[in-house]
């Protein structure tokens, strides 16, 4: 199993595949994500790039009131396609692998979309940060905040 590092690089991963599709980026992104994952076999290269195109026309295909589902079903599918691909290596192996889909990502994948510093998670949709016992949660907000105690419950469903 991945630590959380490497499992927040695969997250990335997947929401820049969800990201890159249809957009000026993809056809590099998809060159360079296939690469990747095919370690320098032709063969698996030329699959996975036939997986990307799949993905693209998924998306590109959704209807609006689908459109989220699938954007989270494919994140999922890459997330977990690059997961499994480090889990596949030597020790060595993956850190090598890790640090070049964190560069891939950097240079390809459309802005927002590539990893944070380390031990951060960029993320593309709500993130919710709970602090307890009078700690302080916080991240890098590039949107609106609210500060408060939480909501109260609602009246309860019987």
């Amino acid at each position: 199993m991945l630590g959380e590092a490497l499992l927040a690089l695969t997250s990335a991963g997947g929401g820049a595949v969800v990201a890159a599709a249809g957009t000026d980026a993809w056809q590099g992104f998809r060159r360079a994500v296939a690469h990747w994952l095919g370690r320098g076999d032709a063969r698996i290269e030329e699959r996975e790039m036939e997986r990307l195109n799949e993905t693209a026309a998924a998306l590109l295909a959704g209807e609006e009131v689908e459109l989220e589902r699938v954007r989270h079903l494919q994140q999922g599918i890459w997330q977990a396609r690059f997961t499994l691909a480090l889990e596949s290596m030597t020790e060595a192996e993956r850190e090598l692998a890790a640090r070049e889909l964190a560069s891939l990502l950097a240079v390809h994948a459309p802005p927002g979309t590539a990893p944070s510093a380390p031990g951060g998670v960029a993320a593309g949709h709500d993130v919710h940060f709970t602090a307890e016992d009078g700690s302080v949660a916080a991240g890098v907000i590039n949107g609106g905040v609210q500060i408060g105690p939480p909501s109260p419950p609602g009246p309860a469903q019987g």
